[in-house]
């Protein structure tokens, strides 16, 4: 069945930040709501290239060698193998596109880790 999505409203469904919900699949991608507020950890990935699209707020991604700020309506592809990590100074809604096998701590195992993400 084809399911149109609203993402204000899916959104909404969720007040959790750093944990990557499941809201749709294409192919061998994901497509994953996150909402984000303050720092995450240093990371890469090592086959796995990540979209980010801002749907609401503004999120820094520091860079080894400087940063990229990405305001409402904007995204970035993050290529693998650049060690990132995204800085929320204030709650912002994210969309990720990455392929299904994507952790969202990459090489990095911590607390932080979700392997198993819920659907909304």
């Amino acid at each position: 069945m084809i399911e149109k999505v609203n993402l204000a409203h899916k959104f909404s469904l969720f007040s959790d930040y750093w944990s990557p919900k499941l809201a749709g699949q294409v192919n061998n991608f994901a497509v994953k709501l996150v909402k984000l507020k303050g720092e995450f950890v240093w990371h890469h990935h090592d086959i796995e290239d990540e979209l980010f699209l801002v749907v609401k707020g503004r999120l820094r991604i520091e860079l080894r060698d400087g940063e990229i700020v990405l305001n409402e309506g904007e995204f970035a592809i993050i290529p693998h193998g650049v060690e990132h990590r995204p800085v929320a100074d204030a709650e912002v809604h994210v969309l990720l596109f990455e392929p299904n096998t994507t952790l969202n701590t990459g090489n990095v195992q911590n607390e932080r880790t979700m392997r198993d993400l819920k659907r909304v």
